[in-house]
């Protein structure tokens, strides 16, 4: 699996809204930062906060665009992106996005997301 290869899984495994589907591609390390500021470290909390959040937002869509790789060698790889993402709340439809920054790195013979930082769009 390359890191492009990578990103396509992470949002395919998002898309379940399964952990299960979402922890194989997750560092034990991983920390997390929400674009509410929310930060969760280690992968029992990223657990949580995903789990929380695939229970509040029922049939979410999610998806990563614009990607810009920093550093790509074949340890680690660094890329900026935009994410959209629109589900249902409380009945309602709702949709978002912003941009983000992602470290990925290799675990054995895996890509594994170290850390992700999710925020706003400036205006």
């Amino acid at each position: 699996m390359s890191p492009e290869e990578f990103i396509a899984a992470y949002e395919t495994a998002l898309g379940t809204q399964s952990w299960k589907a979402v922890e194989p591609l997750v560092s034990e390390n991983v920390g997390v930062t929400f674009s509410d500021g929310t930060v969760h470290m280690g992968k029992a909390n990223v657990q949580k906060a995903f789990e929380k959040n695939f229970q509040t937002i029922k049939n979410e869509k999610y998806g990563v665009e614009n990607v810009e790789w920093l550093v790509r060698n074949e340890t680690y790889a660094v890329y900026l992106f935009e994410f959209y993402w629109t589900g249902i709340i409380d009945g309602k439809s709702v949709s978002g996005n912003g941009v983000g920054t992602s470290v990925l790195i290799k675990e054995g013979a895996r890509w594994k997301l170290l850390t992700e930082h999710l925020g706003r769009k400036s205006r």
